[in-house]
């Protein structure tokens, strides 16, 4: 940092403000987690200098040699974690893994269903504000009104009737298991393609914590970060019949030249993901995520689904008046905890205002915390939103939160800095 605090000491100090931040906040936003002191040098090495637009040994530039060891060793252990056919590495993000499976099969203006974002389904799966929404005549499936999980009676029925190209299973909002053989049934009844994007829930899939929809679906998108612990970024897998068109709608078709210092920060965290110890850390994130939910259910609050299976869960306060998602971020945000507004299955709210508030416990679960210690990361967050007026008490708060966080070291090496 001595290099960049000279040169430049303004991002240098924004840097610092930010480490300080993820220090002593807790973070639950279940899609961020904290990447190892590995992935962040390969990301900050010298092959952020390389273009190497093409695939390994099939490049447009020469002095790709090196390059290309760090892919093949991206998708080969991408392929062994998965257990897929076919594995492409070079995605910038996830949603440009799902625009690289779209364009490969689809035509503009064709059919294809989607998980309703209101009911936990992610922006690329059809919103109309989003590329997918405008492109295609994407209709989007719901929850049960009940229980709050996938509907697949009326996914079905729905899919009868539309005849869709593709349904697309996978969600940004959703606490519950998957049933991938049920989508794939409905999509051989109707005689769609299947797609799964598992971005949230990738690094349960790969550990064995959920459900793998790769032997079944035609596709499977994630990005490399959130569960997965790994660069931000994404990936494609796909049945190898469908490869060689993937790979030639990445590139060129969406893209140019690959990121190749992220492409081997890819590397060094699949390398990661095959370990025990992460498979462990896994079920630490789902003890964490499942202890966490049942205290605040045990505090009187309300939860998505009546709790989760996975690393997320969603907070309903739909029952509560004059209580939004977004007054309860504000507050949650003062008082030492980083979440976000969501929305909820049949919620009144406006997107950017919500009933809901979601929570995962990825993040908080690299640095250390354990499941007997969620019981006062309930009690933080119960705090907040009883006192979300109180400026003096979130303060307090936020005190208290600091204290807890400097249990669990984030990186030590940079503490100093920080």
């Amino acid at each position: 940092m001595s290099y960049l605090k000279q040169i430049d000491p303004e991002i240098y100090d924004a840097i610092f403000k930010e480490t300080n931040r993820q220090f002593t906040k807790l973070e639950l936003i279940a899609s961020e987690n904290f990447v190892s002191e590995a992935v962040l040098e390969a990301q900050g090495g010298v092959m952020t200098n390389k273009y190497a637009e093409g695939y390994p040994a099939k490049r447009y530039y020469g002095g790709c040699e090196f390059v290309d060891i760090a892919e093949d060793l991206a998708r080969d252990r991408a392929k062994q974690l998965f257990g897929c056919e076919h594995a492409n590495v070079q995605p910038h993000s996830g949603s440009q893994a799902n625009m690289a499976v779209y364009f490969s099969v689809l035509k503009p203006g064709d059919t294809v269903m989607g998980l309703d974002l209101s009911h936990g389904g992610h922006l690329t799966h059809g919103h109309p504000i989003n590329f997918s929404g405008f492109l295609f005549d994407f209709h989007g499936y719901q929850v049960d009104k009940e229980t709050e999980t996938v509907d697949y009676d009326q996914l079905l029925a729905s899919a009868k009737e539309l005849k869709p190209k593709m349904i697309v299973a996978g969600a940004s909002a959703y606490p519950r298991f998957w049933d991938f053989d049920k989508i794939r049934a409905a999509c051989d009844e109707v005689g769609a393609y299947m797609m799964v994007d598992i971005a949230h829930i990738a690094g349960l899939v790969a550990s064995g914590l959920h459900p793998s929809p790769v032997p079944v679906a035609d596709f499977v998108t994630t990005t490399t970060h959130k569960t997965l612990r790994g660069p931000r970024g994404g990936m494609v897998m796909c049945k190898e019949k469908y490869a060689a068109d993937l790979d030639r709608m990445v590139m060129p078709g969406i893209q140019g030249g690959p990121l190749m210092h992220v492409i081997a920060a890819k590397a060094v965290a699949f390398k990661e993901a095959l370990s025990d110890d992460f498979k462990s850390y896994q079920k630490r994130v789902v003890a964490n995520a499942d202890a966490l939910a049942k205290a605040l259910i045990a505090k009187g609050h309300r939860l998505v689904a009546g709790g989760t299976d996975t690393h997320l869960m969603l907070m309903n306060f739909i029952d509560i008046p004059k209580v939004t998602g977004k007054k309860v971020e504000i507050a949650l945000d003062k008082a030492g905890i980083t979440a976000n507004k969501n929305t909820v299955p049949f919620d009144p709210e406006k997107p950017f205002v919500t009933s809901g508030v979601r929570l995962g416990t990825p993040a908080i679960t690299t640095r250390g915390v354990q499941p007997e210690d969620m019981a006062q990361v309930a009690d933080f967050i119960d705090r907040a939103i009883a006192n979300r007026r109180n400026d003096e008490e979130l303060e307090k708060i936020a005190g208290e939160v600091a204290d807890f966080c400097k249990r669990f070291p984030l990186y030590p090496n940079r503490m100093q800095e920080a």
